[in-house]
């Protein structure tokens, strides 16, 4: 498996390209990151959101008309990348498949996860492929999202983290935003934050 990482945009959000036997996965295109994904795709098949914030999703329409390939959103974060709930001007797309709680599924034989970790946003979700965990806004190096957004939910985040430091395996952990960290480092740090929220 190859890895391609490239922030993009004024929020520095964090746009992958995953490339397993010569197809592409693209993980939140967002402001800006058309080009630079079909620069670096050969062989593009599907786009994956973590969540539906506008600076995740952007490029969602113009990669799905360029380069005729579906979009996985978690089912209850599609409202947003219909209807730009927070006026931002963002692209609107709309998704092929929406992903329903934790879900295992296929795309051209490679294994996609989805871990349903809500609190960011309604549907917010960590993505596994392989050896490694895109974590979205959910978990970031020594930190966690933002839970004062709206549709974002305290409580829910708590129920994440609590479910999050229940998880019986160490990846690599890319998140929306900064740097890489892993599961088991942030499972070591992240019980804090649950009397902060």
């Amino acid at each position: 498996m190859k890895l391609n990482m490239k922030p993009m945009g004024d929020y520095q959000t964090n746009c992958y390209i995953v490339s397993i036997n010569g197809k592409d996965i693209i993980i939140d295109p967002g402001i800006g990151a058309t080009d630079w994904v079909i620069k670096n795709c050969s062989n593009p098949i599907a786009i994956l959101n973590t969540h539906g914030h506008f600076d995740h999703v952007w490029s969602n329409k113009e990669l799905k008309e360029r380069l005729k390939i579906p979009i996985y959103v978690p089912k209850d974060d599609a409202f947003m990348l219909q209807n730009d709930p927070f006026s931002q001007g963002t692209p609107k797309s709309i998704p092929d498949f929406e992903i329903t709680g934790d879900a295992e599924f296929e795309i051209e034989g490679i294994k996609i996860k989805y871990i349903f970790v809500p609190g960011h946003t309604p549907g917010n979700s960590m993505i596994i492929i392989e050896n490694c965990c895109f974590s979205g806004d959910f978990i970031f190096e020594n930190s966690i999202g933002r839970v004062d957004f709206p549709y974002s939910s305290p409580s829910d985040m708590k129920k994440s983290i609590k479910k999050f430091l229940n998880l019986k395996f160490d990846k690599k952990v890319y998140p929306g935003h900064g740097n890489a960290t892993t599961i088991k480092k942030e499972q070591s740090r992240v019980g804090v934050w649950l009397n902060h929220i």
